[in-house]
């Protein structure tokens, strides 16, 4: 406290600081202060820009991903209709619906003979499909398994 009975000391009697470090902490400390202040206010500031710029973003973003799947459909869509246009120009031909009628419903006009080769089968490739059909999946995996733990590298 100042005592009003004493003079206020002049600036010879104030001591000096003892080095120039001491000196240069407190000016550090001042300046500190005053940054301090700015720069959270800046950050205030930077954050509530990014805040404000969020959901903006996320749905610029979420369009543009929308739009390039559109745009992929489009483009296979178009690819059907081509297809679909093309097939549709050949059902026009009578060659072609011939031919369809001959190779997929075995159909030949009235004074043609028509004949198909069907392969034979031998007779173990015929009983191995069968038991190989019978066996429910989980007897498959069983028996791997056997086989695995019987294998001779162990």
């Amino acid at each position: 406290m100042v005592n009003p009975d004493q003079p206020a000391a002049s600036p010879e009697q104030v001591p000096p600081p003892a080095t120039t470090a001491q000196a240069a902490a407190v000016a550090a400390a001042a300046r500190s202060t005053k940054l301090t202040g700015r720069a959270a206010l800046l950050a205030v500031v930077i954050c509530a820009i990014a805040l404000s710029l969020a959901y903006p973003v996320r749905e610029y973003i979420a369009q543009r991903q929308q739009i390039d799947q559109l745009l992929a459909q489009q483009q296979t869509m178009s690819a059907q209709v081509k297809a679909l246009q093309e097939q549709d120009a050949r059902l026009g031909q009578a060659w072609y619906v011939e031919q369809r009628a001959r190779d997929e419903l075995h159909m030949c006009f009235p004074d043609e003979h028509c004949y198909e080769v069907i392969p034979a089968k031998s007779a173990t490739a015929a009983a191995a499909g069968k038991s190989a059909a019978a066996d429910p999946w989980y007897a498959k995996l069983w028996e791997s398994v056997r086989r695995a733990d019987a294998a001779p590298g162990r």
